[in-house]
C-alpha cells in the first residue's frame, strides 16, 4: 500500500515537473479568439536581432509594424532574402482568404502566411497580443527584461466581412486625436468598419467646400451639454468641425490600419443643424426661425425633400463625401424621420399626390431615390453604395435598388431578417445590447448616461448574431456593429470608460465562430487587457477586471 502511494506521488511530481511553466492554448490571452489554436512545445525567444524575410505582398506593413515593434521592445529588427537565415518569415498564399492568416512559431521560427496585407495585418495583431501587452500599446516597458512567446499554430479568418463600430460626433465633438485613438483600439481587436456620425440636429461637423454656412452656422451652438427634461441648456458657446484637410488625415490614418470609415449625414431628418444653416431652401417653413437645435430627443425641423434645390444640396454633399471617403459606402441615416412638418407643407403634399402614395413615408423614400440615380451616373470608381437605419423598410422600398444595406438597431433581428428578405444586405446593430454608451453597470460610480446598467460585459458578450436565421438568407449579413451616441457624453474619458471594455465583446462577435464563443472564456482572457489600456492610456470599466 506505501509503495502504490509512493509510485502515485512520483508520477504526479513528475507531471508536475514536465508541465511547470508551460503554457496551454487556454492560458494565452488572445482578442478575438481565433478559429484554431494549437499549442506546441517550447517558446521562440527573442534575441537582440531579429532577422526577417519579408514577402513584397507585406513590406509596407511590416515596416511600419517593425518601427512599432523595436519602440517598444527595443530590439532591432533587420532584412534577409534567404530563407535559413531568417527568423520570421512572412509567405504570400494566394489561395487564402482576404483576411485569414496561419501563424506558425517553433523554437527557431515564426512563419506567418496570408494572401493579401490585411491577413498579414492581423497576423501581427495576434503577434503583438502574444507578447507582452505594452507592444499592443505601443510603449516602452524598461520591467520585461526577455522577450519570448509560446509556441503556438494558428489558423484565422473572421467570421463576418463587417466589424464595425460608430461613434456619434454631432451632438458632442471629441477631434482627430480622439477618434484616432478610438480607431486605434478598434485595429487591436481586429475591428474594420469606421461609421463616422458627421451630421445631427445639434452639430454639423464636417466641411462642406460647397456650403460653406453648414460649418459656420451648423457646426456652433448656444449649449455645450443638451437640454433634456426639466434641465435646460446652459449658455457656452460650443462646437467644432473637421476640414477636409482633417478627414483626410483621418482616413489615411485608419486605412494604415486596415480600418475602412463610413461617414454618415443622416438626411433627412436629425437635421436641424443643415436646416438652420440653409433654410430658405431646406426648410419647411422658411418664414420662421431656425437655430442649431439644444436639445436632446428627435426634432421635427426636419428637411424639405420636395424643393429641387434640397435635392441638389444633398447630391452636392454626396459629391464631396466621394472625394473624401474612398471606401465603397456611405450612410445616410433614414431614422427618426418625423413628417409633422411635410404634412402641413403644400409642395410636400403634392410631391406625395406625384408620386401615387398616402404615407408620407414615401417621400423620403423618393428623396433617396433621387440620391441614388445621381450616383448611378457617376464614373464606376466613384459610385458608393448607400446604407440606411432599419426604419427605411417603413416606406415603398421597391423604388430603391436592391443593393442598399439597412443597418438593423430597432427590434433588429426581425428588421434585419425583413431586409434580407426583401433582397437587401444586412448589418446587425441592436440598440439592446449594441449601443455601448448606456450604462454598462448599476453601479453609483457609472457617469450619466442612458440606460439602467443592464447593459453588461455580459450582455454584449451574450448576443448571439444571426441565430435562427434561415440558411438562405445568411449571405445577406454583413456583420455586426456597435454604436456611441452622445446625447449624454461631453468627454472623451466617458466614451473610452463606457467603450472599454464592450467593444471587445463585440469585436469577438464579428470575428469568432459562433461555436468557439464562451463568456467565461473571454472574461479571462479580458484580464490582460487592463494593462493594455492602462499602457495605451485609455479609460475603461476597472469593475470588469478582477
Amino acid at each position: 500500500m506505501e509503495m502504490k502511494r509512493w509510485i502515485m506521488m512520483l508520477v504526479a511530481s513528475m507531471f508536475m515537473v514536465a508541465t511547470y511553466g508551460a503554457t496551454t492554448s487556454q492560458q494565452l490571452s488572445l482578442i478575438p479568439l481565433p478559429k484554431s489554436v494549437e499549442m506546441g512545445d517550447g517558446e521562440f525567444v527573442f534575441g537582440k536581432k531579429l532577422t526577417v524575410m519579408v514577402t513584397p505582398v507585406a513590406e509596407e506593413l511590416f515596416a511600419d509594424f517593425s518601427k512599432e515593434f523595436s519602440a517598444s521592445t527595443g530590439l532591432i529588427v533587420k532584412y534577409t532574402r534567404k530563407s535559413n537565415k531568417a527568423q520570421v518569415e512572412l509567405h504570400c498564399v494566394p489561395s487564402m482568404a482576404p483576411e485569414a492568416y496561419r501563424l506558425k512559431v517553433t523554437s527557431s521560427k515564426i512563419e506567418i502566411c496570408a494572401a493579401e496585407p490585411a491577413g498579414f495585418y492581423y497576423a501581427l495583431q495576434t503577434l503583438k497580443q502574444l507578447l507582452p501587452r505594452n507592444v499592443m500599446a505601443g510603449v516602452a516597458d524598461p520591467t520585461v527584461t526577455e522577450w519570448s512567446i509560446p509556441c503556438v499554430e494558428i489558423e484565422d479568418e473572421p467570421r463576418f466581412a463587417w466589424r464595425g463600430f460608430m461613434l456619434d460626433e454631432g451632438r458632442h465633438f471629441f477631434g482627430k486625436e480622439a477618434v484616432k485613438r478610438v480607431i486605434d483600439v478598434m485595429a487591436a481587436y481586429k475591428m474594420n468598419r469606421f461609421h463616422w456620425h458627421l451630421s445631427e440636429d445639434q452639430g454639423w461637423r464636417i466641411e462642406i467646400k460647397k456650403y460653406p454656412k453648414l460649418t459656420e452656422i451648423g457646426a456652433w451652438r448656444d449649449s455645450k451639454g443638451l437640454g433634456y427634461g426639466n434641465v435646460k441648456p446652459d449658455t457656452e458657446r460650443y462646437g467644432g468641425f473637421y476640414t477636409q484637410d482633417d478627414i483626410r488625415e483621418i482616413v489615411a490614418y485608419a486605412k494604415s490600419r486596415f480600418v475602412e470609415i463610413v461617414p454618415e449625414i443622416d438626411i433627412p431628418g436629425h437635421s436641424q443643424a443643415a436646416v438652420a444653416s440653409y433654410p430658405e431652401f431646406l426648410a419647411c417653413d422658411p418664414q420662421n426661425p431656425h437655430e442649431v437645435w439644444k436639445w436632446q430627443g428627435v426634432s421635427t425641423d426636419v428637411i424639405n425633400v420636395a424643393n429641387p434645390k434640397a435635392v441638389q444640396f444633398a447630391k452636392d454633399v454626396i459629391d464631396e463625401l466621394t472625394e473624401l471617403f474612398p471606401f465603397g459606402y456611405i450612410h445616410l441615416g433614414g431614422d427618426e424621420c418625423p413628417v409633422v412638418k411635410w404634412k402641413q407643407n403644400e409642395d410636400c403634399k403634392a410631391q406625395l399626390a406625384a408620386i401615387g402614395s398616402q404615407n408620407f413615408r414615401d417621400l423620403q423614400i423618393n428623396f433617396y431615390r433621387q440620391l441614388v440615380d445621381h450616383i448611378k451616373q457617376k464614373p464606376v470608381e466613384k459610385q458608393r453604395k448607400l446604407i440606411f437605419w432599419n426604419e427605411i423598410l417603413y416606406g415603398n422600398t421597391s423604388m430603391l435598388p436592391n443593393d442598399i444595406t439597412v443597418m438593423a438597431w430597432v427590434g433588429a433581428d426581425r428588421a434585419a431578417i425583413e431586409a434580407a428578405k426583401r433582397g437587401m444586405t444586412t448589418i446587425l446593430s441592436p440598440q439592446i445590447p449594441y449601443y455601448i454608451n448606456r450604462k454598462q453597470s448599476p453601479l453609483p460610480t457609472e457617469p450619466m448616461s442612458q440606460g439602467h446598467g443592464t447593459e453588461s460585459v455580459k450582455a454584449v458578450y451574450s448576443y448571439v448574431p444571426m441565430k435562427d436565421v434561415p440558411e438562405e438568407l445568411q449571405s445577406k449579413y454583413m456583420g455586426v456593429q456597435a454604436n456611441f451616441w452622445t446625447e449624454w457624453v461631453v468627454e472623451e474619458s466617458v466614451v473610452q470608460y463606457l467603450m472599454l471594455p464592450r467593444l471587445a465583446a463585440v469585436a469577438e462577435a464579428g470575428w469568432t465562430p459562433q461555436s468557439k464563443r464562451n463568456y467565461d472564456d473571454f472574461i479571462r482572457r479580458l484580464q490582460a487587457e487592463s494593462k493594455y489600456y492602462q499602457m495605451k492610456g485609455v479609460n475603461y470599466a476597472k469593475h470588469v477586471m478582477k
